[in-house]
């Protein structure tokens, strides 16, 4: 039966089929090992997507990465269990459903919580699952049956032990501090979840009347509305300014109301008027100082971020308009003494856009010293380690220099506090709801209204998702995780907080010793770590290096790109350009070129199918064997086996280190370059030679087992393409379900042959030369030329002339000759340290004409070099023109000048 591939290579039309076939087959599900297990494990988490998320670039880097590790374990025979969820998104969710309500006319308050809820969880059935169809779609190669949601109810009672055991531990409480709060979500935020822009403001210079003198003290600020709540003004206890008014109180303008000044190391006298107004309420600096000197805390901003019954007539007003009318008020009375223009950084809300507003609030907090000691501990110990190496110094800062941590949020989407609130004042926190008061006994108790952070439950799937709180089989084969891939601003918000609560929670665990010691973790002693290894992937920027941005208009959509290129060009072209530790310049042309490079390893593909139908029919590659069974009889034979080898370890070390780019570019090199361009071209003779058909049957099973081996080397950067002609190789029957199962390649030093090597470059660069040649002299390409070759080495004359068919072949050249001289004087010849290769070819020219042209165009390119050179001395050019533009002028200058030396070269030759 002759082997079925298409004509030309559609990557939309195998894509989708082979992305149903894994999934509907169930291929990628781990069924857990029973104890006495020897093989080796592997264990990533896919970092959860956000249930409102859509797949950008960030994302198919991730899961690119993710998918070409998991697939290169699973084929060296590792029980590979890749573990995909989404993530609740707290605030983000929210923020969608309260938005689809809002088109309705209602709010959220309208429904009431339990309502809403369910609006939520029906919005989540219909929307929510995109982004994972969407790796569905990209073939993400993982558990789909171990899917998971963080509000599963599996997940819940876990968080809700987590949060209980920390309470009682004394690791939890409740408190009233500053935190970050966004008006427009009504909750706070972490400082994580603030991104600050400057901005042009201004600085007002405000005078307060001490009381009992003539005197004023005058303090600047950017928040003028905050004064309300003013409630000292500080000053530093060494300066000498303000020494005569220690003890003294200043009348608070607009408000009337007497407030002290104290000495405090928050004033300091360098900057400003070295007074400062102290609002405990409204800043987080001033909070501490209140707390110092046991100040009043007046709050004068709501949730909504209006001014409250504490503002006296500014009350009900907004923020903005609260601060005009201050405004006026001051200048008014006299009180505003100076505004001028300020750079101002003010913080907004990530997900909305809002400017935030530092406000006192009772939340909920987790004491995070005692948590984060042992999480330093694992990564300075190497129990964890971070790659890129400069990374682990990022995240050791980090976590030296943590706060506690506001776990609360004041949502109604997302784990709800377990704590419960008694009229007497008593808070009962449980893992199941209590009947009644443990102080009163009152029966009447009421649930905190506040959820919790969505980084709090995110924290703990590492071992949530494997069973925990229960000592599963689960956790004893897969915990510690083996590896987490993630982006960079990760290692604060997931990282940290997932090592802290592993180091906490999993304390005392002990993975199986067997599948430990047989996954290369035998000298790691802490098993209570969420994973061995964590890899900070790069920043994809548009091709300019500009970070994407939806302002800037330069998003780039993977799904489009994928469109147009195929799925294997895209994920090609993200590992192609992964150099750890370097940010990728994604550009549509390299897609182009890689989608180049799957439809010549497709045409490769139909050309050995095509011989070996009729050569051969039926033949197959021996799985068992594979690369070892080669006859490597001929020079070629044993140069493409050995070249195997070589880019096999090379692409097996690479991909041990992360060195994605690395991989690809050596399995690029050598499919298109090695395989396709020379092996298949130096073998064609063999495979049509009707005379000798053992030596065109034994060429066809060779060519195959290299081409095999091939697919599987390419596999986990390319799994459709290769699916596709694997399958194909087997007429559709293959003895597995997928190539994803066959062995990856290692190489093997007894099939390295060095002699073979350096032999088949010299041929290479021989051949090479003469069509560098030809170009020069612009032969016809069906024209084929006589050439005349000068070497010393007898021995490498014998190689030319023992493979002159190929030579000439692959050359161009009619017939060659060897001289006995030396050829390096003669035009039209390339001299190097093995040979000299002359390339006889007359052509009838005009010369006078000939020698007009070419001063014609050597006046044309010495004047684009000078307008080049022009452009690279101009300083202020060089300072507003993209990098790209400018690498394109250097790039230019280069070509330039050795076109220059040519055309001189030319009309040399022509006086």
């Amino acid at each position: 039966m002759p082997h079925d591939l298409p004509k030309s290579y559609e990557p939309g039309a195998i894509e989708r089929r082979w992305a149903e076939y894994w999934i509907n087959e169930r291929l990628f599900s781990v069924k857990t090992p029973p104890p006495g297990e020897t093989r080796p494990v592997f264990t990533l988490l896919l970092p959860p997507p956000n249930v409102t998320g859509r797949l950008h670039m960030g994302h198919m880097l991730n899961q690119t990465q993710m998918d070409i590790i998991v697939r290169w374990h699973r084929m060296r025979g590792f029980i590979t269990l890749w573990l995909p969820g989404t993530d609740h998104a707290g605030i983000a969710t929210q923020m969608m459903v309260e938005r689809q309500l809002a088109s309705e006319g209602k709010k959220r308050r309208d429904l009431g919580r339990e309502k809403f809820i369910e609006r939520v969880w029906e919005w989540k059935q219909l929307y929510g699952n995109a982004i994972l169809d969407q790796m569905k779609r990209l073939g993400a190669s993982v558990d789909w049956d171990r899917e998971y949601f963080t509000m599963d109810e599996n997940l819940n009672r876990a968080v809700r032990e987590v949060f209980v055991r920390l309470y009682e531990e004394g690791l939890i409480y409740r408190g009233k501090y500053i935190v970050n709060w966004c008006p427009r979500c009504e909750t706070a935020i972490s400082d994580l979840e603030v991104k600050h822009e400057e901005v042009q403001g201004k600085l007002y210079e405000i005078r307060y009347p001490v009381v009992g003198t003539n005197e004023f003290i005058t303090v600047a600020t950017t928040r003028p509305e905050t004064m309300l709540g003013d409630t000292a003004v500080a000053v530093n206890a060494g300066d000498e300014r303000y020494k005569h008014l220690h003890g003294k109180k200043v009348l608070l303008p607009l408000m009337n109301r007497e407030i002290p000044i104290i000495t405090d190391n928050l004033a300091q006298p360098e900057f400003g008027t070295g007074a400062v107004k102290v609002t405990p309420a409204h800043d987080p600096n001033d909070f501490e100082a209140g707390l110092r000197h046991n100040l009043p805390q007046i709050e004068v901003i709501d949730d909504q971020a209006r001014m409250n019954e504490n503002a006296g007539p500014y009350a009900g007003l907004d923020r903005y308009e609260a601060r005009k009318r201050v405004l006026e008020d001051l200048r008014a009375q006299g009180f505003l003494v100076g505004e001028k223009d300020y750079t101002i950084a003010i913080g907004k809300c990530e997900r909305c856009g809002t400017v935030v507003e530092p406000r006192l609030s009772t939340q909920w907090f987790v004491k995070i010293a005692p948590l984060a000691a042992p999480a330093i501990a694992a990564v300075e110990r190497g129990e964890i380690t971070i790659v890129p190496e400069n990374y682990k110094q990022v995240y050791l800062n980090w976590m030296h220099n943590l706060y506690d941590w506001c776990i609360s949020r004041q949502l109604w989407w997302g784990h709800r506090i377990p704590a419960w609130h008694c009229s007497c004042g008593e808070i009962i926190v449980a893992r199941e709801t209590p009947k009644e008061c443990t102080k009163c006994g009152d029966s009447k108790l009421t649930q905190d209204a506040d959820v919790l952070d969505t980084w709090f439950s995110s924290g703990l799937l590492p071992f949530t998702t494997l069973g925990w709180p229960e000592k599963t089989r689960d956790l004893e084969v897969f915990y510690p995780t083996t590896l987490l891939i993630t982006a960079y601003e990760i290692i604060f918000l997931w990282v940290s907080r997932m090592i802290m609560f592993g180091c906490h929670f999993m304390d005392g665990h002990q993975q199986d010793s067997k599948i430990k010691q047989a996954s290369g973790w035998g000298d790691k002693k802490d098993d209570s770590v969420p994973f061995r290894q964590v890899y900070i992937h790069a920043l994809v920027r548009d091709a300019e290096r500009q970070k994407m941005s939806k302002t800037k208009g330069n998003v780039i959509d993977p799904l489009d790109i994928i469109q147009r290129f195929g799925t294997d060009a895209t994920r090609f072209t993200l590992a192609a350009m992964a150099a750890p530790g370097t940010d990728i310049a994604f550009n549509e042309g390299r897609t182009e070129g890689y989608r180049n490079f799957a439809n010549k390893i497709w045409n490769a593909a139909r050309f050995m199918f095509m011989n070996i139908d009729r050569v051969e029919p039926g033949l197959r590659p021996s799985p068992s064997e594979g690369v070892r069974g080669i006859d490597a009889v001929t020079l070629e034979d044993r140069w493409i086996l050995s070249r195997f080898n070589r880019v096999t370890d090379a692409v097996n070390e690479a991909l041990a280190t992360y060195r994605f780019h690395e991989a690809a570019n050596q399995i690029y090199d050598f499919f298109w370059g090695e395989f396709c361009d020379w092996y298949i071209e130096l073998i064609k003779p063999r495979l049509l030679d009707e005379t000798d058909s053992r030596s065109a049957r034994m060429t066809c099973a060779n060519l195959l087992a290299i081409f095999d081996a091939a697919l599987r080397l390419l596999h986990p950067v390319m799994p459709f393409i290769t699916e596709e002609i694997w399958h194909a190789i087997y007429d559709g029957n293959p003895p597995l379900k997928s190539i994803a199962f066959a062995p990856y390649p290692q190489g093997d030093s007894k099939q390295i042959d060095l002699a073979a090597e350096t032999e088949m470059s010299i041929l290479q660069d021989l051949i090479v030369s003469v069509r560098n040649l030809r170009a020069e002299l612009k032969v016809d390409q069906k024209t084929r030329v006589p050439a005349q070759i000068f070497v010393e080495d007898p021995e490498i004359r014998k190689l030319i002339e023992q493979n002159r068919g190929s030579v000439e072949r692959l050359a161009g050249i009619e017939r060659f000759e060897f001289v006995g001289d030396s050829l390096a004087k003669l035009s039209a010849t390339r001299h190097t340290a093995r040979f000299d290769v002359h390339v006889i070819y007359e052509r009838k020219i005009d010369v006078p004409a000939e020698r007009e042209r070419l001063k014609k165009e050597l006046e044309q390119i010495e004047k684009e070099i000078a307008n080049g050179q022009r452009q690279l001395g101009n300083e202020q050019f060089l300072a507003k023109a993209p990098a790209k533009v400018v690498d394109g002028i250097r790039q230019r200058a280069q070509e330039l000048a050795v076109v220059l030396e040519k055309v001189k070269s030319k009309l040399d030759e022509l006086k």
